[in-house]
C-alpha cells in the first residue's frame, strides 16, 4: 500500500512539474525493461527516474526486487546513471528467507551521435556492494559496455557488448565476464510498442546463461512510459523465468 502511495506521489509530482512545460523538444528515453541500454542520453538537465518490480524463479529459489535507475545528461554526449535495487527479498525454497537494500551501480556514459538513425555509446560502470552479503555479492565489480543503436525503418535495435571484472570469484573461475544483448523494439501505434531481446553471459569456470525477454510498453504521453513483460531462461544454468513491470518518468528539470 505504501509503495502504491509512493508511485502515485511520483506521478503527481511529474505531472505537476511538466504540466506547463513545452514538450516540443523533450521526450523521455526509457532504458528499461531490456537488459541492453540505448546509446542515446536523455535531454540535458532532465532528471529521469526508472522504477519497477521484478520477480524471478531459479529452480526452487525465488527472488523479488524493486529495481530503480536515475539518469541525468550534462549534454548530448555525457551523462551519469545511478541504479540498483531499492529492496530485495529472497527465498531459497527450503524456508530460508532474507531481505534488504541491494547493490548500487554508478555509470559514466559517453554517446557518439553518428546520424539521425545511428548512435554509438560507451558506459564505464562500478557496482558497489551496498547490500549485505546474503542479498548481494559483497564485492565491487567494474565494467565497460559498448553500445550500437540503429533504426531499421520502424524497428529500433540496441546491441550491447560488455566486459565485467567480477569481484566475487571462486577457485577455478575467471574474473572477466562477457555479456551480450540485442534488443529490438517496434511501435504498434503512437502509444504501444513491443520489445524482444536475446541476452547472455559467459565466464570461464562457470556455466554460461542465456535468456529471451519480451515486453510491451505503453506511453500515454512523451514523458511517461509503462512496461510489463517476462523473460525465460534458455538453458539449465539460467533462471527459469522472471516477470516484471515498471515505469519511466522525469522528476525534475535541473537546468
Amino acid at each position: 500500500m505504501k509503495f502504491g502511495y509512493f508511485l502515485a506521489s511520483l506521478l503527481a509530482m511529474s505531472i505537476s512539474a511538466y504540466a506547463d512545460e513545452s514538450l516540443d523538444d523533450y521526450a523521455i528515453i526509457p532504458y528499461r525493461p531490456s537488459v541492453s541500454s540505448p546509446a542515446q542520453l536523455p535531454s540535458a538537465g532532465h532528471l529521469e527516474l526508472e522504477l519497477g518490480g521484478l520477480s524471478s524463479k531459479t529452480n526452487d529459489e525465488h527472488r523479488n526486487s524493486v529495481p530503480y535507475g536515475l539518469k541525468l545528461a550534462f549534454n548530448q554526449e555525457w551523462g551519469i546513471l545511478v541504479g540498483g535495487e531499492a529492496y530485495v527479498s529472497t527465498n531459497d525454497g527450503q524456508g530460508k528467507q532474507d531481505y534488504g537494500f541491494g547493490d548500487t551501480t554508478l555509470v559514466l556514459k559517453h554517446a557518439f551521435l553518428m546520424s539521425d538513425t545511428t548512435a554509438m555509446g560507451l558506459e564505464f560502470g562500478v557496482k558497489l556492494p551496498t547490500a549485505k552479503d546474503s542479498v548481494g555479492s559483497g564485492k565491487t565489480d567494474y565494467s565497460v559496455n559498448g553500445i550500437l543503436s540503429h533504426d531499421f525503418g520502424d524497428v529500433h535495435l540496441d546491441a550491447n557488448l560488455n566486459f565485467t571484472h567480477v569481484g566475487l570469484v571462486n577457485a577455478g573461475e575467471a574474473s572477466i565476464q562477457t555479456g551480450e544483448a540485442a534488443s529490438f523494439s517496434y511501435p504498434l501505434n503512437e502509444k504501444l510498442a513491443v520489445i524482444a531481446e536475446l541476452s547472455g553471459v559467459q565466464r570461464s569456470g562457470t556455466a554460461s546463461t542465456a535468456q529471451l525477454l519480451t515486453a510491451i510498453t505503453y506511453s500515454p504521453s512523451k514523458v511517461l512510459t509503462f512496461d510489463v513483460g517476462a523473460a525465460k531462461g534458455l538453458n539449465q544454468a539460467s533462471q527459469d523465468y522472471s516477470l516484471f513491470f515498471g515505469m519511466v518518468l522525469p522528476i525534475a528539470k535541473l537546468w
